[in-house]
């Protein structure tokens, strides 16, 4: 198969009476996700869209999403993602950038739309999941308009399938441009190192618009096995829908997991059924990650990619936090790189670092982008020779395991010296009282920057910041422990579960 659409119709020939798609009361065949894919990109293309028009789309998880990826994946449009998080200010940047021809929202978005609608030209078809406002016409109106046949044009290989927008951890948001090509090769990578099969039952609760809410759904969908979306988070649904419909699949990042292990009656639900549940974001404490296998089994396995890229994977017989001292300490690792991922450490000059030396990850394959939309500069940045550089910093060890230290733009530097934020924080969270912590540079008059830790302890646990600095003292160099540490309730996280280092400065710089 070389495009999504090619892997949409292979589905509907060969699983037609497998279930695709399952959304609250809504249970969607191959076949029949198919035939509505045809129907919504046919009805779009009578309305004037042609290969590769954007069609952007503002709403929670939900059926309508995924019909809207299916959709522009058969026809080859361009599905612009937009978080619906955003402010109005910045769902109109992305809007505008992408200069979208449709855009799909959901009805309790419409006030925000509606605001915007005078500065958005470009924009010629308003489609409205839910009940729509009289300037814009249904979701499922345009849907039955549509010719069960589909449009006349179909995706190529490198066409651009998506244009999904990065957090904008360090400025405006940049969007991020993959071809049919890439994702069909991201897809069945996935789906090899995720050991996914045609009867694997995948829990999809992160965002829709993020690069978690496709890559997985994709995965599955590559070996013709079935989604179950949820509309968000939420632990108590998690665990009823993991019984119910004998899940083998789902991603968590380390709060999550957190929130499910803490579900009082948790011993009460049925989780026989999961075969493996994927962390990424950063790594789990070893802590938690030993409590969630003796509650879950050794199911646990992480994965590091990105928006650009596939990266890294650590599989779940390599997961042991009661192994040996080496096996324990690999868990602060992001595994080793994927097959058919090439992987370099190198200096600011390009260079190959030696084993155990920081330096910034390169990438290179077949999934990643193509480029930054609307950003010649930015990709001029980001791709050299062929390498895609990440912007992560971190190092090889003798196995070939990559541990990742920090972003190249958060390191701090005090005095002259180079201090990664994952080297206090994973000195912190050690801690008996401390469940979550992230640290940021913060400026000091004589050394430049100086280390403050944000942290948040533990239910009914106290611990103040001259014991917390102290504890730090016995376990990293002096000149890397904190000088300040702030309590919080909870750290400000982006979509993929990172922590937004970038509203912790605002808050604590």
């Amino acid at each position: 198969m070389r495009t999504l659409g090619e892997m949409i119709e292979r589905n509907a020939r060969l699983h037609a009476d497998h279930t695709a798609l399952l959304y609250a009361e809504r249970r969607l065949t191959h076949a029949q996700l198919a035939e509505r894919a045809r129907r919504f990109s046919g009805a779009l293309y009578e309305r004037g869209l042609r290969r590769q028009d954007r069609v952007a789309i503002l709403a929670m998880n939900c059926a309508e999403y995924y019909e809207s990826y299916r959709a522009c994946e058969w026809a080859g449009f361009i599905l612009a993602t937009v978080n619906f998080r955003l402010a109005p200010a910045e769902i109109l940047y992305i809007l505008k950038d992408a200069a979208s021809k449709a855009l799909v929202f959901e009805a309790q978005y419409a006030d925000v739309v509606d605001g915007l609608r005078s500065q958005l030209p470009d924009i010629e078809h308003y489609i409205c999941i839910g009940e729509a406002p009289e300037w814009a016409v249904s979701f499922e109106a345009v849907m039955e308009e549509g010719p069960v046949e589909g449009p006349p044009i179909r995706s190529n290989p490198e066409d651009y399938a998506y244009l999904m927008y990065t957090s904008g951890t360090t400025g405006r948001p940049k969007g991020v441009v993959r071809t049919h090509h890439a994702m069909c090769v991201t897809a069945d990578s996935c789906a090899l190192v995720t050991e996914f099969s045609g009867n694997t039952r995948v829990l999809q609760t992160t965002p829709a618009f993020h690069i978690g809410g496709i890559g997985f759904v994709n995965a599955v969908a590559w070996m013709g096995g079935t989604t179950v979306v949820h509309r968000g988070f939420e632990p108590r649904q998690m665990l009823e829908t993991i019984a119910e419909e004998r899940i083998t699949f789902t991603f968590m990042v380390a709060a999550m997991l957190q929130a499910v292990l803490d579900v009082p009656e948790l011993s009460s639900y049925d989780v026989s059924s999961i075969e493996n549940i994927v962390t990424a974001a950063a790594p789990v404490p070893p802590p938690l990650l030993a409590r969630g296998i003796e509650v879950l089994g050794p199911v646990f396995s992480v994965q590091y990619g990105m928006t650009e890229s596939n990266g890294c994977w650590l599989p779940s017989h390599e997961v042991k936090p009661h192994g040996s001292p080496e096996e324990v300490r690999r868990l602060a690792s992001v595994g080793r790189p994927c097959p058919g991922i090439d992987l370099r450490i190198v200096d600011d000059h390009g260079n190959d670092l030696p084993q155990g030396r920081t330096g910034e990850v390169w990438l290179r394959s077949q999934t990643q982008l193509s480029g930054y939309w609307n950003n010649s500069v930015a990709t001029v940045e980001a791709l050299r020779d062929g390498w895609y550089r990440s912007g992560d910093m971190g190092y090889q060890d003798k196995d070939g395991y990559i541990f990742l230290v920090d972003r190249k733009k958060d390191m701090i530097i005090s005095g002259g010296e180079n201090i990664y934020s994952r080297e206090v924080e994973d000195a912190l969270v050690q801690h008996p009282a401390v469940v979550d912590v992230a640290v940021i540079g913060v400026p000091h008059e004589k050394w430049g920057e100086c280390v403050k830790a944000i942290v948040v302890l533990r239910r009914g646990e106290q611990a103040s910041e001259a014991e917390l600095i102290e504890f730090c003292r016995d376990l990293i160099a002096s000149y890397k422990c904190p000088k300040a540490i702030a309590f919080v309730d909870e750290l400000p996280r982006l979509p993929t579960g990172k922590v937004s280092k970038v509203i912790l400065r605002k808050q604590f710089a």
